[in-house]
């Protein structure tokens, strides 16, 4: 999983907001305001409790590690496209039809929990425009606040940390990371990134600092 023409997964420490002057995730059709240029933030028009975090990035990169610090300070329900894969399909194959009906029931679960006020992480690839343009749907149509966060970690930090994972949701080795690097397709909405290549200690600060 190689983001080819994006390097902001390799060798790139810094954490800077990217702007495209729409809402957080959306793009085309912009509802909401920038309000903030440390970690993307939109306000929506209608004043609500809850927010919506997305977390996005290749398999391995550590977007579990920024999702969960996020979901620990926002006190949010945290969602993960792996755990709900295992959810739907014990078996999993990877097909696009199952990663279609995946990130259907994500979002599904997501809108209901915010549909109530309950503040959402949501830890996936999003890895095309489409799955973005969905999760801003969601939560447009909920009234919340939304950010947009790309996690970002050089190769060889990657290659090492998915060869001693163990007892993780997650099934990807370091041959699916570079193969949907690959496939990523270019953030062009309103996004912060946040590099897991240091300590976990660092990453969290990072986290704390932007939310």
């Amino acid at each position: 999983m190689t983001d080819g023409p994006d390097a902001s997964d390799t060798g790139d420490a810094s954490v800077t907001p990217v702007l495209d002057g729409g809402s957080a995730l959306s793009g085309d059709a912009p509802t909401a305001t920038l309000v903030d240029d440390s970690l993307t933030s939109v306000t929506s028009a209608a004043a609500t409790t809850a927010s919506l975090v997305v977390v996005c990035g290749p398999p391995g990169v550590g977007k579990t590690t920024v999702a969960e610090t996020a979901a620990e300070r926002l006190d949010a329900t945290l969602l993960r496209t792996d755990v709900v894969r295992k959810d739907l399909f014990p078996a999993p194959t990877y097909s696009d039809e199952e990663t279609t009906r995946v990130y259907t029931e994500l979002l599904e679960r997501a809108r209901s929990r915010l549909a109530r006020e309950e503040s959402v992480v949501l830890d996936g690839t999003f890895r095309t425009r489409d799955t973005r343009r969905r999760a801003a749907g969601v939560a447009e149509t909920t009234d919340t606040p939304a950010r947009l966060v790309r996690v970002a970690c050089e190769e060889p930090v990657v290659r090492r940390r998915l060869a001693d994972r163990e007892d993780d949701a997650s099934d990807a080795d370091f041959a699916v990371h570079r193969s949907i690097r690959e496939q990523f397709e270019p953030l062009e909405l309103a996004h912060a990134r946040i590099d897991n290549s240091g300590t976990a200690a660092a990453t969290r600060r990072q986290v704390e600092e932007r939310l």
